[in-house]
């Protein structure tokens, strides 16, 4: 097992918004561009990248990151999302204590909350990355996703999901979560607890409001993709609007790489008792993980 190559004194740091593929859609990425459109969308140029579990490590010890967290891509077809969770599986046993893995359902189809259950069984921590766009269903509909959030609740795992704001420049993957279309689900289902992805698509200025708040109250943020988004004040400017204790450090990677993601972080303003809460003591509480140093 590798261990991360950080300075002493940088903080401990969990990146919880990660990407990593099986070693079949890496070797034969043209074929899973026909099998999926919303893959086909974001993966289709050369230029997009797919790493090995040995690549991905090397960038977290590059950066000094003890855990990455990777997310399941959004199948619709629950074939793949199957054969995701297999090979996540497998990266995590082979890396204890760095990987960490969500597991990938489509929650409207049928037998999403079994598969969950199974995945779960294999060591997932949480269910997502969770795409209305890619998977074919609606947010603001939220009955259609009642079995997956049941057993999502009755295992004791969250959602990670992802967020669009509907305001903005267009980019490869967007989409149309909106945060009107993800409140309506998180009221249907207060009792689930959520990471809205790059920043909730702009959710935390809404908490300013005290019924968006209650709302929200099992819903914290990840900052993934935030280079794409929005200018670097966004980490204090959300620290004053919903607290540091709702923000996880998250990059996308490798959509946007590791390490100066980080730095950019640590230099964004944030306040200097806030920045190991973002960047690690949120994620181990929320996905509860281990302590540091431990293996599991």
């Amino acid at each position: 097992m590798s261990e991360p190559k950080s300075p002493s004194n940088l903080p401990r740091v969990i990146d919880v918004h990660t990407h990593l593929f099986p070693e079949a859609v890496v070797v034969d990425r043209r074929r899973h561009l026909e099998r999926d459109a919303w893959f086909g969308e974001l993966y289709a140029p050369a230029s997009t990248v797919l790493l090995t579990p040995g690549e991905f490590l090397r960038s977290m010890d590059d950066a000094g990151i003890e855990r990455s967290i990777v997310c399941g891509w959004p199948w619709r077809d629950p074939g793949l999302c199957r054969e995701h969770n297999d090979a996540m599986a497998a990266v995590a046993k082979a890396h204890p204590g760095r990987i960490s893995w969500l597991a990938i359902v489509n929650p409207a189809a049928p037998g999403a909350d079994i598969e969950l259950a199974r995945a779960v069984s294999l060591g997932a921590i949480g269910v997502g990355e969770l795409n209305a766009d890619a998977q074919g269903f609606l947010w603001e509909v939220p009955a259609t996703l009642g079995a997956t959030v049941e057993a999502a609740c009755d295992l004791c795992v969250p959602f990670l999901l992802h967020s669009s704001e509907p305001v903005g420049h267009h980019y490869p993957g967007k989409g149309t979560a909106t945060p009107a279309k993800l409140l309506a689900f998180f009221a249907a289902y207060p009792e689930l607890r959520v990471v809205a992805a790059h920043w909730g698509g702009g959710l935390p200025f809404h908490e300013l409001m005290p019924e968006i708040a209650d709302i929200c109250r099992n819903v914290v943020y990840d900052t993934a993709a935030s280079t794409y988004l929005y200018r670097w004040d966004v980490f204090p400017a959300a620290e004053q609007m919903i607290g540091a204790g709702k923000i996880l450090f998250g990059t996308d990677f490798p959509l946007l790489k590791q390490k100066p993601f980080l730095r950019k972080t640590i230099s964004s303003g944030l306040s200097s008792t806030s920045l190991q809460s973002v960047l690690a003591d949120n994620a181990s509480a929320f996905f509860n993980l281990p302590p540091a140093g431990s293996t599991p």
